[in-house]
């Protein structure tokens, strides 16, 4: 007696369950071939998704973020490899493992899977605990790089995969997604220019061996806030510079001004004005920063230099520098 078609639940309106179980897309134009891997996947405790052309794939991928997909690699109108293709385009699904499911074993279509974006495949007829092997081969290292990811996040180290010879952003972390748009006003797949050309330039010099050490970092500022980046890895070929994981973190010098603030028995203006005489701004620009006119930032400024028993920007700067030193040592001027 042939077995039946799975019933299609969408689960896409429900919570998926992360926590228990992992998310596995399905993608196959034969019910058969989907309801043999329905049931061995959802008899071992994975959520199972279902598409059974691309469209709906890429919709599905889009909408759950599956931890895996299983993608037949011929179908009618959108094949397997544009799918893959179209996965790997997006920051959104970038980062999702992709097994192809293919009857063709010819040494052209296997390497055209793996080009494609595939990190693995297995051939027809499927046997279900060959997949549920390579799958957990696969989520393994999907698992381990998710986890990375989220506890970067979670101490405010955001994470970034940039392709150098177009500066495309592959995926981004949701806190690097958000501090993009607050600094640059920037969104994927589009990275900043001035990310790209800091990218560009340490990666050809890391690539010619010019560099030592750590390439140096780029900084932007915003107020009393700042943006580091740093590269951190290189992942795949170096073909066109290949991709690098940029790490990001945002630095706050709030809590300086509040050091400088009660060491020196400031007003919080007063601590802001000498914060950014530390910084070498002028009297112009600090009035630009705060809201205010220079005239009323030199005010703030001879209170300053009478509480701290100065008369020069440099001997002032000098002591709230020294102050600053002990109190935070990672600050940079």
């Amino acid at each position: 007696m042939p077995s039946k078609p799975p019933v299609v639940r969408s689960r896409l309106d429900q919570t998926l369950d992360r926590a228990n179980c992992d998310v596995v897309l399905i993608v196959d134009d034969v019910p058969d071939n989907l309801s043999v891997l329905h049931d061995a996947l959802d008899e071992s405790g994975y959520t199972v998704l279902l598409a059974t052309h691309g469209e709906a794939a890429l919709q599905r991928a889009e909408q759950a973020l599956p931890d895996i997909v299983l993608l037949d690699a011929m179908m009618p109108g959108m094949d397997g490899f544009d799918v893959a293709r179209r996965l790997k385009a997006s920051p959104r699904t970038a980062h999702i493992p992709i097994i192809f499911m293919t009857g063709l074993t010819e040494t052209e279509y296997l390497v055209a899977a793996l080009e494609s974006g595939g990190v693995d495949y297995v051939t027809k007829p499927i046997k279900p605990k060959e997949v549920l092997a390579r799958m957990q081969v696969h989520l393994a290292g999907a698992r381990e790089r998710r986890q990375a990811r989220n506890a970067l996040d979670a101490f405010g180290y955001a994470s970034i995969t940039v392709r150098v010879h177009d500066g495309k952003l592959m995926w981004q972390t949701p806190l690097a997604r958000a501090l993009l748009m607050r600094y640059y006003a920037s969104e994927a797949p589009h990275t900043p220019e001035a990310v790209c050309q800091w990218l560009r330039r340490n990666a050809a010099d890391v690539a010619a061996g010019k560099l030592s050490g750590e390439p140096p970092r780029l900084s932007i500022e915003q107020g009393p806030k700042r943006l580091t980046f740093r590269l951190h890895q290189h992942i795949g070929d170096s073909e066109g510079g290949g991709d690098w994981l940029i790490i990001m973190q945002e630095v706050s010098d709030e809590s300086v001004m509040d050091a400088i603030a009660l060491s020196f028995k400031l007003t919080p203006r007063e601590a802001e004005v000498l914060y950014w005489v530390v910084k070498g701004k002028i009297n112009r620009d600090i009035g630009d920063i705060l809201g205010s006119s220079p005239m009323t930032v030199k005010k703030h400024l001879e209170r300053v230099f009478v509480k701290l028993g100065v008369e020069t920007r440099t001997a002032a700067a000098g002591m709230a520098m020294a102050r600053i030193r002990q109190l935070h040592p990672q600050f940079e001027a």
